[in-house]
């Protein structure tokens, strides 16, 4: 069994080399990690705490880690784009997805998300994943399996479409990472308790607009709120300390709601609507 902070065999090893550069395998008995300049032997890692300096039969050094979840998610198998680590830690936050949490998530892709959903609810919690592709769902499948050594028995991952589905189970999150989260709004309304969250994760204005508009037909829920986030690196050396000239932009936009009690009417946002922004759009 691996010891937090220290490495065992089945965990995962990341390698920096003193450039920046990322390496990363599986810790297995017997084997070994080749460079252009020697090579590690696995076994040799074993016992060995974090934040070791590792060196090759070359002399190439190296500090070793275990990977964090953003690092995990970023090099694994991709079959679809995959949700990025600074969109999935505001998805946590903005729908508060708490431990014992009963989620509901459609648009599985490589199971970025789902990770991190697993991670936030624990134990307690549950998360049950709808893919349209099965060829997503089975390399999503995989992924979660390998980050979790072994397939969490709280996650349930059905393929097939999400109005076709049926519940029995009463959700206190639904998160959409799907083209047309605005075609589930109905649904969502269905199966999220008083209170839950509905929060939808897309990438253009017009899906934006789209779910907006059907959060505020459908009549049980709140005002939608919506952002995105932009995240830029800065390089610091010495009294040089200036933005990255890369950074991560767009990704995505986040939409959210909360339903509100069976029967209850929505209070009506009271505020002067910008001069042609509702252009062919009925008001009453």
């Amino acid at each position: 069994m691996s010891t937090p902070g220290y490495f065992a065999l089945g965990d995962r090893v990341q390698l920096t080399d003193p450039k920046g550069k990322l390496y990363s395998f599986t810790l297995i008995a017997g084997k070994e990690w080749h460079t252009h300049k020697g090579w590690i032997v696995h076994d040799e890692m074993i016992g060995m705490p974090e934040g070791s300096v590792v060196s090759t039969s070359g002399g190439l050094r190296f500090t070793a880690f275990k990977p964090l979840l953003g690092d995990y998610v970023l090099s694994m198998p991709r079959g679809a784009t995959i949700v990025y680590p600074k969109d999935s830690a505001l998805i946590l936050g903005f729908a508060d997805i708490y431990p014992g949490a009963r989620v509901l998530e459609a648009g599985v892709g490589s199971g970025a998300l789902t990770i991190s959903l697993l991670r936030a609810v624990g134990a307690t919690g549950l998360v049950h994943s709808i893919e349209r592709r099965a060829d997503f769902a089975e390399n999503a499948t995989s992924n979660v399996t390998d980050y979790f050594a072994g397939r969490p028995s709280n996650w349930e991952c059905t393929i097939g479409s999400l109005q076709e589905q049926e519940f029995d189970t009463q959700f206190d999150r639904v998160i959409l990472d799907m083209l047309a989260p605005w075609e589930c709004v109905e649904l969502a309304a269905k199966v999220l308790r008083p209170g839950g969250v509905f929060l939808a994760y897309v990438a253009t204005t017009t899906q934006l607009s789209a779910t907006a508009e059907a959060l505020k037909s459908d009549g049980n829920f709140t005002e939608p709120e919506s952002n995105e986030s932009l995240i830029r690196g800065w390089h610091h050396e010495g009294l040089a300390v200036r933005p990255q000239h890369r950074m991560i932009g767009h990704t995505g936009f986040l939409i959210q709601s909360r339903r509100m009690a069976p029967g209850v009417e929505v209070l009506a946002r009271r505020r002067r609507p910008s001069k042609g922004g509702y252009d062919g759009i009925a008001q009453e």
